[in-house]
């Protein structure tokens, strides 16, 4: 079963910085996007960012442009999230996901079957 690594999640005041990272294998990597979803309680599982592995197209949610960036370490078939300006809204478990290439983009966060494999989710708490 493919498995998704994440670490780097915790708790941080208002206006603080923390930054996720999620390993995955080496196919997995090569031959997807990478991306990172959220869902905070009550709500529904929303995208975040995701990264083409080949191209590095990134795209942002609306919500977090200018403040999140996505980045990867093709060595290591590494994605990272830095957070930063983070605010109570920002909370969330974070979860890293493989998603759907389609050309030189990646298949949009709300596409059915966007997204192949999960990883097991990272709580973030941002306090005010």
């Amino acid at each position: 079963q493919v498995q998704l690594v994440e670490s780097g999640g915790g708790s941080v005041q208002a206006g603080g910085s923390l930054t996720l990272s999620c390993a995955a294998p080496v196919f997995t990597f090569r031959s997807n996007c990478m991306g990172w979803f959220r869902q905070a309680p009550g709500k529904e599982r929303e995208g975040v960012a995701t990264i083409h592995t080949s191209s590095r197209v990134s795209v942002y949610a609306d919500s977090v442009k200018g403040r999140f960036t996505i980045s990867q370490d093709s060595a290591k078939n590494t994605i990272h999230l830095q957070m930063n300006s983070l605010t109570p809204e920002d909370t969330a478990t974070y979860y890293c996901a493989a998603v759907r290439k389609s050309g030189s983009l990646c298949y949009g966060f709300k596409t059915n079957g966007a997204v192949t494999t999960w990883g097991q989710g990272t709580l973030v708490t941002v306090s005010s």
